[in-house]
């Protein structure tokens, strides 16, 4: 058994296929097969079974593949390690963003850091914020940036953006063109609202709860699961919604939407930076936790 014999096995179990985990790291697929016999003779015991197209983990191959990741995640860290030693900052990390941080503010993050270090390699997962939560607090990603606070003991947060949210309008729509409205009448409008997880719909939730409005009364038409498919709805006349000044910048610059304020209900939400306290940083963690901390401030 090899290091490279448990990463051709982490990479079958990770895409569920060995045609894909060939291709991912490519070599061929009657290798891939090859190493994963190895690794069944060497541990006496099937690891994996193929369950139609699929290649899915045997019990023996569960425990293996856990053991595995913690293995690689080690190697990584001691990589990182040395080369934060000699002076310089290198390997991967794998990290996550709730919608509006992954999809709009962590790529900008991301890519000025990897001009300033060109031997990291960054991995963003999106997700909605519950479930970046969930994965930092199990050592699936190492931090992240999402739009609630967490419950969580193993957690820990920074704030480290402000954020606003506002009504958010289609062209033609009758609000189009005012600055504000208030709560009754929000509350008679078709309303677009994301699905339970969200950081945007917890949010929007506790701002309403200081002023004993419940999110209930709105005229909610639909639930979606996503902050784009919110904005195309919105788009195509389905209903209007709260959401992030960030999220929809380009389309109010471009006049297709409009914001428009709610009167007398603060909606300024935080993005927060989130890690496990529990867990040692790597080296690259704690470089690129920095470098968002300082940017964040510039």
């Amino acid at each position: 058994m090899d290091l490279w014999q448990l990463k051709i096995f982490c990479t079958v179990i990770d895409l569920k296929s060995f045609s894909k985990a060939g291709k991912a790291i490519h070599i061929s697929q009657p290798t891939i097969s090859s190493h994963i016999k190895d690794l069944e003779s060497y541990f006496n015991c099937r690891l994996i079974d193929r369950l139609g197209k699929e290649a899915v983990p045997t019990s023996a191959g569960n425990l293996l593949y856990s053991k595995a990741k913690e293995i690689l995640a080690l190697k990584e860290s001691a990589e990182a390690s040395m080369a934060e030693f000699q002076g310089s900052i290198k390997g991967r990390l794998k990290i996550g963003g709730s919608t509006i941080p992954g999809g709009y503010i962590l790529p900008r993050f991301i890519g000025n850091f990897v001009l300033e270090n060109k031997d990291v390699k960054i991995t963003l997962i999106i997700n909605d914020t519950s479930q970046i939560i969930e994965q930092i607090g199990n050592g699936e990603i190492e931090l992240g940036i999402v739009g609630a606070k967490s419950e969580d003991k193993r957690i820990e947060q920074i704030q480290l953006i402000k954020d606003q949210m506002n009504i958010i309008v289609p062209k033609g729509h009758k609000w189009f063109t005012k600055k504000e409205i208030g709560i009754d009448e929000l509350k008679k409008e078709p309303f677009i609202i994301r699905e339970e997880g969200s950081g945007t719909k917890k949010s929007l939730i506790a701002s309403l709860k200081k002023h004993n409005i419940s999110i209930d009364d709105f005229n909610i038409i639909a639930e979606l699961g996503s902050t784009s498919s919110i904005i195309q709805g919105i788009k195509n006349k389905l209903g209007i919604s709260i959401l992030s000044s960030i999220a929809v910048k380009e389309e109010i610059e471009n006049k297709t939407l409009n914001s428009v304020s709610l009167k007398k209900i603060n909606l300024t939400r935080d993005f927060y930076l989130t890690f496990n306290k529990e867990r040692t940083p790597s080296p690259l963690m704690k470089a690129f936790k920095n470098f968002l901390l300082k940017s964040s401030k510039s």
